[in-house]
């Protein structure tokens, strides 16, 4: 079964390839995702209705990556769509007020399954059979009470979590563009913060890793909004000051972790670094 879902996977990121280059702002886009996210949906459970997973580590990986990442776009572009219904047509004060009432309440809305959003973002697998196996809940892990109403037959007690975290992380970048974006209005749109009194652009030559190690450790030390930044904002106001594409961050942050040797080799290399400078200055 296993190359069936490949095959409807596939067909659908070439589908939604085309709406996510397009304007997300535009009605007639958001509605083209909403639609090629429910049909891809329903074929993956006609699929698992007609055909058997080979092994539960097939089923695991199903539940856990492939189901989430199509029910989060659906999520994502459903709230999308009521946000431009709801927005504000006010000031540039007023707009940037309600994206961060938007942003404030999905960090509240992670905060209530703290413990799931930890085991996601880590990578654990532990619990896997619990979480991602259709048949294996176990009801005292289980804290979306909405799943005892789901499909048995095509859900298990946490794949829909996994799509919220995922979905809140899409909604949350897209917000923060949007405050990037009217915070370039505000400026005025013929100035670039990115740019050097002489135009040379500000660009970050140093590996993406690195910055995102960086991004990690200036929000951990709380030198940044007092440690209450989210990582998603400041690594889109990276992307916006460096006018690159970080790419996965929490990814990348898996793999910084998994280091067997210098985990904060980008960290150390600018003390080092700095402390060179210092005793060339002194001599």
């Amino acid at each position: 079964m296993q190359h069936l879902i490949t095959d409807i996977l596939n067909s659908y990121r070439s589908d939604i390839l085309e709406v996510e280059r397009a304007n997300v702002n535009d009605f007639n886009n958001v509605e083209k995702g909403i639609s090629i996210s429910r049909k891809c949906l329903q074929k993956l459970r006609v699929c698992l209705r007609e055909n058997k997973f080979e092994n539960q580590a097939q089923e695991i990986k199903f539940f856990k990556e492939q189901k989430p990442c199509i029910y989060a776009r659906l999520k994502f572009y459903a709230k999308w769509y009521h946000y431009l219904i709801q927005k504000p047509e006010g000031s540039i004060k007023i707009q940037r007020k309600f994206i961060d009432s938007k942003i404030k309440k999905l960090q509240k809305k992670n905060l209530r399954n703290l413990d799931f959003v930890k085991y996601y973002r880590e990578n654990a697998t532990v619990l896997d059979e619990f979480y991602f196996l259709r048949g294996k809940d176990n009801i005292g892990l289980v804290s979306d009470t909405s799943h005892f109403y789901t499909d048995a037959e095509f859900s298990t007690s946490h794949d829909n979590s996994v799509a919220k975290i995922i979905a809140y992380d899409l909604l949350i970048n897209q917000y923060s563009i949007e405050l990037i974006r009217l915070r370039k209005l505000s400026l005025g749109k013929s100035k670039k913060v990115n740019l050097l009194p002489n135009d040379e652009r500000l660009s970050w030559t140093a590996s993406k890793t690195d910055l995102i190690e960086l991004i990690y450790a200036l929000q951990a030390s709380g030198a940044i909004k007092s440690g209450t930044a989210g990582i998603k904002e400041m690594a889109s106001a990276c992307e916006y000051i460096f006018e690159l594409n970080l790419g996965n961050v929490y990814r990348t942050f898996l793999e910084i972790r998994e280091r067997k040797i210098d985990q904060t080799k980008f960290i150390d290399r600018l003390k080092t670094n700095l402390l060179r400078r210092m005793e060339e200055t002194d001599g």
